[in-house]
């Protein structure tokens, strides 16, 4: 049984994510490149919102290069908006509550069965969706986004596997983004709040040393909590994996996406 590719990553939207994700992680890493003696005494509060306004047309353009492309069409838009509106409709249940995010699974249960582009558009939205319900709008928004469509991506690229080998595989890799996102997600405020000097944020000094003090601010301050999200992500795959991948390539396949309409006499 193959895998449904809903948006398959052509030339047009590869480029379209390649640059957002460009411009994702210029939003993340710039602070570790400033110039030695420059002062980093705010939040991402005055970039945040210029981040947000790159990311929201670039990740429109990887929709509409493949809806022009013909590898996109309304079904595929229609299945995008209802994931994305169930999975920010999950992060209503968690939310500041250990880390537990339940939306991840289906983020990567999403790009995993329809694909890397999809996966990636699919991860953005959700986080956009849950922050609209939740209350969630605020500089963080962008940077949430962009490592969630990171996950979604990722999930899409995994080795071709099915049964229980497939679920178990998704399983380990949600325990494995779980954390990475919030080990990813520390970095957008960590270099503009002071802490303990072995754990904070040295502007000027060499990479190794920051990044050093950074995994030490990491493991002392959220581990655990980024754990709490590994166990969920994990334990829903474990769980309902099997039945919500069967449940989605089975939609997939009704819904015939990318197949042209014709209309008979």
């Amino acid at each position: 049984m193959s895998t449904t590719r809903v948006v398959p990553l052509q030339l047009r939207s590869g480029v379209a994510l390649a640059l957002a994700s460009a411009v994702g992680l210029l939003g993340f890493l710039w602070p570790f490149f400033v110039e030695p003696g420059a002062a980093l005494d705010s939040s991402h509060s005055g970039d945040a919102p210029y981040l947000f306004v790159a990311i929201l047309p670039l990740l429109a353009a990887i929709v509409l290069a493949e809806l022009t492309a013909g590898g996109l069409d309304a079904k595929a838009v229609a299945m995008l908006g209802m994931l994305s509106a169930v999975g920010g409709a999950l992060r209503a249940l968690g939310p500041g509550m250990a880390g537990i995010e339940p939306s991840f699974a289906l983020v990567i249960l999403g790009g995993r069965v329809f694909g890397r582009g999809f996966g990636f558009v699919l991860g953005a939205t959700t986080m956009f969706t849950g922050a609209l319900i939740t209350g969630g709008v605020g500089p963080w928004l962008p940077f949430q986004m962009m490592t969630a469509a990171w996950v979604g991506f990722l999930a899409g690229s995994l080795p071709r596997l099915r049964g229980r080998a497939e679920v178990a595989l998704l399983a380990a890799y949600g325990a494995v983004a779980g954390l990475a996102f919030g080990m990813v997600m520390n970095i957008w405020f960590w270099p503009f709040v002071s802490y303990a000097p072995e754990v904070s944020y040295v502007t000027g000094a060499p990479l190794v040393e920051n990044l050093g003090r950074y995994a030490l601010f990491y493991v002392t301050t959220s581990l655990l909590w980024d754990a709490g999200r590994a166990v969920v992500t994990a334990g829903a795959l474990l769980v309902a994996g099997t039945a919500l991948l069967r449940a989605l390539r089975r939609a997939g396949r009704r819904a015939a996406f990318g197949v042209p309409v014709a209309f008979e006499r």
